[in-house]
């Protein structure tokens, strides 16, 4: 994983909503937690969600028990301050996800959009599924968004991986069942295209 000195140097220098992979609304994150029809009390982690406004619309919709996890404080900070007192409701959580170490079984949905793709040692997505595998409740709901294989090899200024849906699914393996799988072309703040891929996983209930 990349160091934390360089993500605190890109948020330190960027906007929010400057960003590349900024948007407005996490339509198709949105859509995919929506459609798993959890109660508002389901725990939810958003993984490197310190610039996204997943955060904002869940909250929106009622849910009560989030988190937010990212390597930055400062992209931490500045969604606090973007929420205002509703960031008291939110759970923040400052750390590297190869390294952090969350509760068993604590959570209904992982959500990461854009971490996945920027691990490109095949021992640091081993780690990254491990924490899935503690962190997630049996039966659980996953869903991962990275670059499609048309998508950009470099992002930040660093080397990204990029992947088709069973490339994604064959990083986390037989514990997760593939529901669903998605392509989006996101526009970003400067007006290029940047091709992702959603997977939508279930973890087994074993």
């Amino acid at each position: 994983m990349q160091s934390k000195e360089h993500w605190e140097q890109v948020y330190a220098t960027r906007a929010m909503d400057g960003v590349s992979w900024f948007q407005e609304h996490a339509e198709q994150s949105l859509r995919f937690i929506r459609s798993a029809d959890l109660p508002l009390s389901a725990s939810i982690i958003d993984v490197g969600g310190g610039a996204s406004t997943l955060v904002d619309d869940l909250l929106e919709d009622g849910y009560t028990a989030l988190t937010v996890l990212d390597l930055s404080g400062a992209a931490l900070a500045a969604c606090r301050s973007r929420l205002g007192e509703d960031a008291k409701k939110v759970r923040w959580i400052e750390g590297n996800i190869t390294e952090v170490v969350l509760p068993i079984h604590a959570f209904d949905v992982w959500h990461d959009r854009a971490v996945f793709h920027f691990l490109t040692s095949a021992e640091d997505r081993r780690k990254y599924v491990d924490a899935v595998l503690r962190a997630v409740k049996p039966g659980g709901h996953v869903i991962v968004a990275t670059f499609a294989e048309d998508g950009p090899t470099r992002c930040s200024g660093l080397p990204v991986m990029r992947y088709s849906a069973d490339q994604l699914h064959a990083e986390f393996g037989a514990p997760f069942t593939l529901l669903a799988h998605e392509k989006e072309a996101h526009h970003t703040p400067s007006g290029r295209i940047q091709k992702f891929v959603y997977c939508y996983y279930r973890r087994d209930a074993s």
